[in-house]
């Protein structure tokens, strides 16, 4: 009866919503155990890329359990939840057991011995690797121990998943296929540890989640010293209960935590929009070398145009502001300069030149710098540009952009004049080759007409790569882009 029950729970995975996304965190949960969901369904918001993403649930059933709670960051490919798709109603005391099903396999070989006599409710859990009952529910997932590794919330289970998870790669039987592997599990800030210490990942057995590679698991390797012990206790799985009081390394993420006043002092995990954008921004600085150069204009015209299009039946309802024209006047110039909308391709040592522009747009949002871009926008005429502008901005600010509309951008305008800012040296978009940054726009003294006027005047700023986009042309996009705006009739003897 337990084996079918369990048999009919179906685990839910973190799915990779965009490319190359490697974990999320869970902002909010819209279910609890004991709900009955839908094919559809949302049941979680979660963070991950920049974007706030609305997870739907693929199957009917009642929720068993939750398996992360809310503000847990969670990898790709784990279950987060668990589901019980037979129709019929879920006991109580069960529903704890889905939670615990990804950390149940690895302790099979120690849980008989420690508690024979409670092991009502686990004695299933014990049997069910040898045999069939919880294969529907590992299908797929792998050795997937980290969902019980973060969560502390299930109190009758607790010493139940610290067996596993410090050897877990070694205690399951599993080190072997580890090695096997053509390439280590590991995340580029671990590649790069492994790189500045001179460890080869191929040796590391891993203690993470799915096999993953962590940064304890390389200063161990780089230490042998300090785990000759541990390595040589989980060869027989008798041994492993004595390993694992030996080797609780949980220890040292807690010492840094309580290293500082925490009233002089806060300190504010790298996670989500902050830690992408670090990753992006790093990435671009130190691959691409940036050119800056900057012009100072005259926008009164552009400005005085911008008012007569606010006025125009065919703007009616649309947002029209200098960032309108401004963007316009970029996609003039690239038009004009095709050159600029480029790529540099490191492996095939290529500039590949794009017949299209994804216009990127900085946003500055309550989550942090999100660039989602319009598509196409070389295709797109003013007043379809301005409905683009519009719901880009606004969907950015909600948080609701989704990961595709922050991929595939060409150029970036990143508008820094909002601040009070008069100009910057912006950092290219990975995988763009120009960004152009527009300062304040302030009245100021100007010579128009030989006679000095108040006029206004702001500054421009193009970055772009060096490898692929020369001064030459650089300036000639700015000083298209400056034209347009002191003459904004360039845009139509010019498009």
């Amino acid at each position: 009866m337990t084996t079918m029950t369990e048999a009919s729970v179906r685990e839910f995975k973190m799915p990779d919503v965009g490319e190359g996304l490697t974990e999320a965190e869970i902002l909010k949960w819209y279910v609890q155990p004991g709900d009955t969901v839908t094919d559809g369904q949302v049941v979680c918001e979660v963070e991950t890329a920049k974007a706030a993403v609305e997870l739907p649930i693929p199957y009917d059933g009642v929720v068993r359990s939750l398996h992360f709670p809310e503000g847990t960051t969670v990898d790709v490919g784990m279950s987060i939840i668990a589901v019980d798709v037979s129709g019929g109603a879920a006991a109580g005391p069960v529903a704890e057991v889905p939670a615990q099903a990804p950390a149940q396999p690895p302790a099979a070989a120690v849980e008989p011995a420690p508690k024979p006599e409670t092991v009502t409710p686990a004695t299933p859990a014990a049997a069910k690797p040898v045999g069939s009952g919880r294969q529907p529910v590992l299908v797929g997932y792998g050795v997937a121990v980290s969902s019980t590794k973060r969560r502390p919330r299930k109190g009758p289970e607790i010493t139940v998943p610290q067996v596993p998870d410090t050897l877990q790669a070694e205690l399951n039987g599993h080190g072997g296929a580890t090695a096997a592997r053509e390439r280590p599990l590991a995340k580029p800030p671990v590649r790069k540890l492994a790189k500045d210490l001179g460890v080869d990942l191929a040796t590391v057995v891993p203690s993470g989640p799915d096999g993953i590679i962590t940064r304890e698991d390389v200063h161990a390797a780089a230490n042998p010293a300090a785990v000759t012990a541990p390595a040589v206790e989980p060869v027989t799985p008798a041994a492993a209960p004595a390993a694992v009081p030996a080797t609780p390394v949980p220890a040292p993420a807690a010492a840094p935590v309580a290293s500082y006043d925490t009233a002089r002092e806060t300190r504010v995990p790298v996670k989500g929009v902050r830690k992408a954008t670090a990753a992006a921004m790093v990435g671009s600085a130190f691959t691409a070398p940036h050119v800056t150069e900057f012009v100072t204009i005259d926008m009164t015209r552009t400005l005085k145009l911008v008012e007569e299009l606010k006025r125009d039946k065919d703007m009616q309802g649309l947002r029209v502001n200098p960032l309108l024209v401004i963007a316009k006047a970029l996609l003039v110039a690239v038009k004009r300069h095709p050159e600029i909308n480029a790529s540099w391709d490191e492996a095939a040592q290529e500039i590949v030149v794009k017949h299209y522009v994804n216009l990127g747009i900085a946003a500055a949002t309550p989550r942090g710098l999100l660039v989602p871009n319009i598509k196409d926008a070389h295709a797109q005429t003013l007043p379809q540009l301005a409905q683009s502008l519009g719901d880009l901005v606004s969907t950015a600010r909600e948080g609701k952009t989704s990961p595709a509309a922050m991929q595939g951008g060409t150029v970036t305008i990143t508008n820094v004049g909002v601040f009070g800012v008069d100009t910057g040296t912006p950092i290219l978009n990975p995988g763009e080759s120009a960004i152009l940054a527009i300062g304040a726009i302030r009245l100021q003294p100007w010579v128009h007409k030989g006679k000095v006027k108040p006029r206004q005047v702001t500054t421009l700023a193009l970055s772009f790569d060096h490898r692929l986009v020369d001064g030459e042309l650089g300036s000639k996009v700015l000083a298209d882009v400056a034209a347009i705006l002191e003459q904004p009739k360039k845009l139509i003897t010019w498009g």
